[in-house]
């Protein structure tokens, strides 16, 4: 088994523990990091092994204390550079030993993104957030930067006095830098086992509420009241999980939300779940994003897929505890209705992709495929329209859940494929094997497009835009009428406000054009800002429009969204100066 997107040698030894010791330097937006990586060799006379990094200025290594040779390789284009490390000594299997490495992150590293004071809600102090998944924790740690790789962590990050540190772990008290006293040192543990791409770090001008007896939100002053009154339904949606899934092993569930910049609904970090602002604007999508990263507690989190390309095990399973989290909280017609707009998404990820792209594949090859290119809503939808279906073959809901169930107690705290995960379904329902048998497999997992059987789901009035997007564009009259009527230029819900937007553009109103653009780059949400710049760019007497919008901004966008925006209108990045 080897992993396409990682060099590290997770065959011949795998990471037990990180000792972080983090210096966050705002002057140079730099992190000056000392890792201690606690490795146990799987194999006799073991005595070299990789490490994936990224942009790293390597100072030293050392192993039990001794120097340690080491050697950087040429640089691939987004798998980074191998860190080649040569121990002073051999070890036997299962011996471990403490490797060491001091370093210093680049400036451009994929991992962070730094913001200026004005780039923050308060505008007085600049702020740090780092987002690792898929693969570029090694552009902030040199790692084995794989999710079949496990392990627990400690960490104490030096910030400036008037900053406040969180991580995705439990807080460990903090104290005055004793070599800096403008400075000071949290410090944090995270003593469950977990993947490199779950280490998060945010450094800012954080505050925090308590909306839970294990729960509290952080957030700048300003935006941290509205988010204590938005998320004050976390505990009832953590007590509905544990009755679905188990108990919750992570002790602490805090929700971080994060500036606009930020380029997914969530991100699902253990003890420390980040959240795009744009939840707070009224969105109704709160619920099931935070249900959804609740839900990678134990889908994603406690099992994890093996590789990227069994990212589907992740989120499929994720949206589907996510549903029958709302089925509980709400009602059936309330899972109906989310699993018929997942549906919509995976229409357009079909159509956006092309129903021949292998990308579109259930369980696709990333053999030289940046995983960051293959982000869709193929995993999520795909995925858990599998689930649904094998729920309606074998007996229900309650059936199936009862299998989710068992699979996250059988394969907690490791990393899995698709074959583990079919193996056990297989012997789970080991009554209902004819039925498995009739299931057309190859269709499902390895053949682009839409999925082989569509699930009988409700369908609902209320995805008539959604829907309005699979025929030719409306006449711009009919439009126009609509905002007559409705005035749904006003609404700032910014799920109806993007598809609304897009439906103008598409019908060629050239005064949503600025509108469109505007929504586009005043949050950065790749949800909204990709189909909005494609939506523009496709209008032809805006394309150049589209891009010079995009060129002024890219500066301030994610790492990850200003690349694929850049694919998306066709800009080779490498040609131009803006950044």
């Amino acid at each position: 088994m080897s992993d396409p997107c990682s060099f590290s040698s997770f065959t011949r030894c795998v990471t037990k523990h990180l000792n972080l010791s983090l210096h966050v330097d705002f002057d140079r937006n730099v992190i000056r990091g000392k890792v201690e990586l606690t490795v146990e060799a799987l194999e006799d006379r073991f005595s070299a092994l990789t490490l994936d990094t990224r942009d790293l200025k390597i100072i030293s290594v050392s192993a039990n204390g001794q120097a340690a040779c080491f050697n950087l390789s040429p640089k691939h284009s987004f798998k980074g550079t191998p860190l080649e490390i040569t121990l002073p000594f051999d070890l036997s299997r299962g011996q471990h030993v403490i490797v060491e490495v001091t370093y210093e992150t680049s400036p451009s590293a994929t991992a962070l993104q730094w913001l200026t004071p004005a780039q923050t809600a308060g505008k007085k102090h600049p702020y740090l957030f780092s987002q690792c998944q898929a693969h570029h924790c090694r552009s902030m740690v040199p790692c084995q930067d794989s999710p079949s790789i496990k392990h627990t962590y400690y960490a104490q990050v030096s910030v400036p006095k008037d900053l406040v540190a969180v991580m995705s772990a439990v807080r460990d008290g903090q104290e005055v830098d004793p070599q800096d006293n403008s400075r000071i040192i949290y410090r944090f543990r995270q003593p469950v086992a977990m993947p490199s791409y779950l280490i998060a770090i945010v450094v800012g001008a954080l505050e925090s509420r308590k909306i839970g007896p294990r729960s509290r939100v952080w957030s700048e002053e300003g935006v941290v009241d509205k988010a204590e009154k938005e998320f004050s339904e976390t505990e009832n949606m953590l007590k509905t999980a544990e009755d679905l899934a188990g108990p919750y092993v992570w002790g602490q569930y805090d929700i971080l939300v994060l500036p606009p910049s930020f380029p997914y609904g969530g991100m699902e970090n253990p003890c420390l779940t980040f959240a795009t602002p744009t939840l707070l604007a009224g969105d109704k999508s709160l619920s099931n994003v935070i249900a959804h990263e609740i839900a990678h507690s134990w889908t994603g989190n406690l099992v994890t897929n093996k590789t990227w390309e069994h990212f589907w095990l992740n989120e499929g399973h994720t949206v589907y505890l996510e549903r029958m989290i709302g089925r509980c909280m709400e009602s059936e017609q309330f899972r109906q209705f989310k699993a018929m707009g997942g549906w919509k998404d995976l229409q357009e990820s079909v159509y956006t992709f092309g129903a021949n792209n292998p990308l579109t594949n259930l369980v696709p090859s990333l053999q030289d495929v940046d995983p960051d290119d293959a982000f869709s809503s193929v995993p999520y939808e795909k995925g858990f329209a599998l689930l649904y279906h094998l729920e309606e073959l074998l007996g229900g809901p309650e059936v199936f859940m009862g299998f989710v169930k068992s699979y996250i107690q059988m394969f907690a705290y490791s990393s899995v494929t698709t074959e583990d995960w079919k193996n056990y379904l297989f012997t789970y329902f080991k009554d209902k094997v004819d039925i498995l048998n009739k299931v057309d497999w190859n269709a499902w997992m390895f053949t682009p497009g839409m999925p082989p059987v569509k699930p009988q789901y409700e369908t609902s009035i209320l995805f008539y835009f959604t829907c309005l997007f699979f025929q030719v564009p409306l006449p711009l009259t009919h439009v126009k009428k609509m905002q007559e009527v409705y005035n749904l230029n006003a609404c700032m819900n910014s799920e109806i406000r993007s598809r609304w937007l897009r439906l103008c553009v598409r019908s060629k109103w050239e005064e949503a054009v600025p509108l469109a653009l505007k929504m586009a780059t005043e949050q950065g949400r790749m949800k909204f800002t990709r189909p909005l710049f494609r939506e523009v760019f496709n209008f032809d007497k805006y394309r150049d429009e589209a891009v010079r919008v995009f060129l002024a901004n890219r500066a301030a966008m994610h790492y990850v969204t200003a690349g694929l925006v850049a694919k998306d209108l066709k800009v080779d990045v490498t040609k131009t100066t803006s950044l």
